[in-house]
């Protein structure tokens, strides 16, 4: 019971700080406020009406923070400012606003968004990308959609969408304070910008699905560019982020049903999480898998080279099957 109403506690705290009012040092008092209130109303006054006092107060805020509604109009940072959109004719598509940015550094790069038109029945693979932006479990997750007929890589990053002067937040994250995006661009864009200029650890893994399980999953992914085009959603790291929405969209589709993992949340961990379920290339021994999907070296010496997605993927396991 007593883990149960601090549980409560710290929710309603935060969800004040993290709320939609226009004032941090308003935000921080009141939620300071109700901190105080709540452990008097709960812990300290012997009688039951202050328990029932939390109880609105707890009320307001939850009513409060779900009507505070996603936005498509927002001052963006310039990464994710265009949302794509995609059109769709049975196996032909139009890729709208496909991010190709030209960078020189972290914070320095040329704008430039382009049209692509890909056709279905000519899409053979799945990639599934892992970065590491700092040491330890926690990555991001993005997936490539390969094709047999020369054209290029579709690479696609489930994101939060920040604005201008905001940083990632984890805890920040569940408060609804970060619209998702599904970013759609070139693969000299979205995996160079990690390897290249913002110093983080790249590995590239084959996935082991059909050419029809591949494409089942881009029609997915299609549907929701389009669905957050029209209706801006919420990014939470625990039920709508990267990795949790790839491995729905997967068990959609008929992929293992496993009970949730830590693995889904520490995304680090998620290579060898699918090693052991053979999703994976697990020919090999784990650790030299993972040496060898290593791409960073790769992408430097590719550079901006027009080939830099077969540079890549030179030399890496295939999984039997594919």
């Amino acid at each position: 019971m007593r883990l149960g109403q601090v549980l409560l506690v710290a929710w309603t705290v935060a969800a004040i700080y993290y709320s939609n009012l226009p004032a941090w040092w308003l935000r921080l008092s009141l939620a300071a406020a109700v901190g105080v209130f709540s452990v008097f109303a709960l812990w300290v006054l012997p009688q039951r009406r202050w328990r029932w006092a939390f109880v609105a107060v707890f009320a307001a805020v939850l009513g409060w923070w779900l009507m505070i509604p996603p936005s498509n109009d927002r001052p963006w940072r310039p990464e994710v400012a265009v949302l794509p959109r995609a059109i769709v004719d049975g196996d032909r598509v139009r890729l709208l606003n496909v991010r190709h940015f030209e960078f020189r550094s972290r914070d320095d790069f040329d704008v430039h968004y382009e049209e692509r038109d890909v056709d279905l029945s000519h899409l053979v693979s799945i990639d599934l990308f892992i970065s590491y932006f700092m040491p330890g479990p926690v990555g991001h997750t993005f997936l490539s959609f390969n094709f047999d007929d020369g054209s290029l890589p579709v690479c696609i990053s489930i994101e939060t969408r920040p604005e201008i002067g905001e940083g990632f937040d984890p805890l920040a994250s569940m408060f609804k304070q970060f619209e998702l995006i599904y970013v759609v661009g070139d693969e000299r864009d979205l995996v160079r910008v990690r390897t290249d200029f913002r110093g983080e650890e790249v590995f590239l893994y084959h996935v082991r699905a059909t050419p029809e399980a591949a494409r089942a999953l881009f029609r997915i992914y299609l549907e929701r560019i389009n669905e957050l085009a029209d209706r801006p959603e919420w990014y939470h790291l625990l039920s709508n982020s990267c990795t949790v929405n790839i491995i729905r969209y997967a068990r959609s589709l008929g992929g293992p049903h496993r009970r949730f993992r830590l693995s889904h949340l520490l995304n680090g961990l998620i290579d060898r999480y699918l090693f052991h379920l053979g999703i994976i290339d697990n020919s090999l021994e784990f650790d030299e898998l993972r040496e060898r999907s290593h791409i960073n070296a790769a992408a430097h010496a590719a550079g901006n080279a027009d080939d830099f997605s077969q540079q890549i993927r030179r030399g890496l396991p295939v999984p039997a099957g594919n």
